[in-house]
C-alpha cells in the first residue's frame, strides 16, 4: 500500500515544532524512516548568542548517484490562535484541505518526499545510489545552528552529495509553476548620521543630523544598484525603517538613524556591495556630513544552479505529473539552498506559496498527492539514467 502523505503531514503539523523547538517531529520522522532501511542521526549545535537546535540526517544507499532531500521541520509561531479557523497545531481537513502550521512552509513538502521515498523503495528496494533526507530545525530562524552546521559535520564524515531538492514552497498560483534554481543574496544594514543636539531655536549652534540622513538617503537611492543580469532581476535596495529617538519637539536630535535591506543578485558580492554603499555615502557626504555605516554578518550571497541536465531532469518531471512545463527562476527570498549550493547542485520545488506564514495557512489534499508523484518521479528518473 502506497505511503500516505496526508497522514505523514497531518502528523507532523500535530507537532509543535516552532524555532527553535523539535516539538517531536524529526523524532516522529525517524520513527518512520527507520523501518525502511534509513540510517538515521540526530544532531544538536549549538553556539554562544544562539539557541541550540536539534537537526537529522537519514540515508539509505551507501554509493553514488547520491540524492539529497533537504527541508526544515521547524514552523513560524501562529499568532493569534482563537484567529485561525482550525486550531494551527491540529491537522484538521476540511473542504479537501489540510489546515496547520507549517502546511505549505514546509511540513506538506516534508510528508510528500518522505512517501516518495518510501514508494520508491517498496517498489525498486534499496537504490542504485543513495537517497538522503537532511532536515534542519532552524531555517525560519537565524540559521546558524542548522543545515550550515549539519553539512559541515557530514562532510568531515566523509558524506558527499551529487545533487539536492530542497522542499520549500516554489510556486506562486500553482503547483508545476516554477522551480528556483537560484537565490538573490541578502544584506542589512544600518545608515548612522551624526549631528550636535541643540534648542530649535538656535539651530546656527546645533547640527541636524536628519537633513544629513536624507542627503545620504537620497544619493544611495538615485541610482540603480545594476540593470539585472542573464539569470536575475535587478538588485534591490529599500529602507525599513528611520529613527531619531526624538520625543522632544522642541530639541533638534544629536543622531539620525535609517536600517534597509538590498536584495543583490550576481552582479555583486557581500564585499563589493558594502563597498558601493560607502563609496555612495562618502560622495555625497563631501561637504561636511559626519556619518558611519554598520552592516550585519550576513551568510546570504547570491547563487545560481545553471540550467543543464539535473535542472531538466526535474523539469520534465513536474511536466509530466503536472501538466505544465514550469520557469526557472531565481526570485523570492533566502533558503538553506544557499548553504547547499557549496556541496552540490541544487533546486528547490515544493507547494504554492499562497498561505505561507499566514492564518489559517492550508494546503489542498490533492497537491500533496500530486507533489508526492513528482518527486516519486524525480526519484524514477534520477536512479534510471
Amino acid at each position: 500500500m502506497p505511503a500516505d502523505p496526508v497522514a505523514i503531514a497531518r502528523e507532523l503539523i500535530r507537532c509543535r515544532s516552532i524555532t527553535p523547538v523539535e516539538g517531536g517531529a524529526q523524532a516522529y520522522l525517524e520513527r518512520v524512516l527507520k523501518p525502511a532501511g534509513f540510517e538515521v542521526h540526530r544532531v544538536t549545535f549549538a553556539e554562544p548568542g544562539a539557541d541550540p537546535v536539534e537537526n537529522m540526517y537519514a540515508r539509505i544507499g551507501t554509493g553514488a548517484p547520491h540524492l539529497m532531500f533537504a527541508g526544515h521541520t521547524d514552523v513560524v509561531p501562529p499568532g493569534d490562535e482563537r484567529a485561525w479557523s482550525h486550531p494551527p497545531f491540529s491537522g484538521e481537513i476540511a473542504d479537501g484541505k489540510l489546515y496547520g502550521r507549517g502546511a505549505v512552509d514546509m511540513k506538506g513538502e516534508i510528508a510528500c518526499f518522505v512517501a516518495a521515498a518510501l514508494d520508491y523503495l517498496a517498489a525498486h528496494g534499496a537504490p542504485k545510489g543513495s537517497i538522503s533526507l537532511l532536515i534542519t530545525g532552524d531555517e525560519e530562524s537565524v540559521a546558524v545552528n542548522g543545515t550550515v552546521k549539519l553539512l559541515k559535520w557530514l562532510a568531515e564524515r566523509g558524506e558527499r552529495f551529487d545533487h539536492a531538492i530542497v522542499g520549500e514552497p516554489s510556486n506562486p498560483h500553482a503547483l508545476g509553476e516554477m522551480i528556483k534554481n537560484g537565490r538573490r543574496g541578502s544584506l542589512n544594514g544600518t545608515l548612522i548620521v551624526q549631528g550636535t543636539q541643540g534648542h530649535v531655536a538656535y539651530p546656527q549652534i546645533a547640527d541636524n543630523p536628519i537633513r544629513g540622513l536624507i542627503k545620504l538617503v537620497s544619493a544611495i537611492m538615485a541610482s540603480p544598484l545594476d540593470q539585472g543580469s542573464e539569470y536575475f532581476q535587478p538588485s534591490n535596495l529599500e529602507f525599513t525603517s528611520i529613527d531619531v529617538g526624538n520625543k522632544t519637539d522642541n530639541l533638534i536630535p544629536a543622531e539620525a538613524r535609517a536600517r534597509f535591506n538590498i536584495r543583490f543578485n550576481d552582479h555583486h558580492s557581500l564585499a563589493s556591495l558594502r563597498a558601493l554603499i560607502e563609496r555612495r555615502c562618502a560622495e555625497a557626504a563631501s561637504g561636511g556630513i559626519r556619518f558611519r555605516l554598520v552592516f550585519d554578518s550576513s551568510n546570504a550571497s547570491a547563487f545560481l544552479t545553471m540550467p543543464g541536465p539535473f535542472t531538466g531532469l526535474v523539469a520534465d518531471a513536474v511536466a509530466e505529473i503536472a501538466g505544465r512545463k514550469p520557469e526557472l527562476s531565481t526570485a523570492g527570498g533566502t533558503s538553506d539552498a544557499r548553504f547547499i549550493k557549496d556541496y552540490c547542485p541544487v533546486v528547490e520545488f515544493g507547494l504554492v506559496n499562497a498561505t505561507s506564514h499566514k492564518v489559517d495557512e492550508h494546503v489542498p489534499i490533492s497537491d500533496l498527492v500530486t507533489l508526492t508523484a513528482i518527486y516519486r518521479r524525480i526519484l524514477d528518473r534520477y536512479f534510471s539514467q
